[in-house]
């Protein structure tokens, strides 16, 4: 059995860190970014096109994500 010593770990990249961030602290997919926001799919579809709105669309990606906090302090200023 090798010993990996610290120098052996992967690189970080986008994957490992989604990976070791806490599941709840990002939201993929508009069904569960409207579920937190407890609005409907096509209203969080809606609010994504404003650009005051924490959603994030990567280019090229037909996925959206977001951070809950950032979507809880948004709703927070908003009301």
């Amino acid at each position: 059995m090798l010993k990996q010593g610290k120098n052996d770990m992967p690189p970080l990249d986008r994957w490992r860190v989604d990976a070791m961030l806490e599941p709840e602290r990002k939201i993929w997919g508009l069904n569960q970014i409207a579920e937190v926001l407890g609005v409907s799919v096509n209203t969080a579809r809606t609010w994504a096109q404003l650009p005051n709105v924490p959603i994030y669309k990567p280019s090229g990606s037909g996925s959206y994500f977001a951070f809950r906090s950032e979507l809880l302090a948004w709703l927070r200023r908003k009301t």
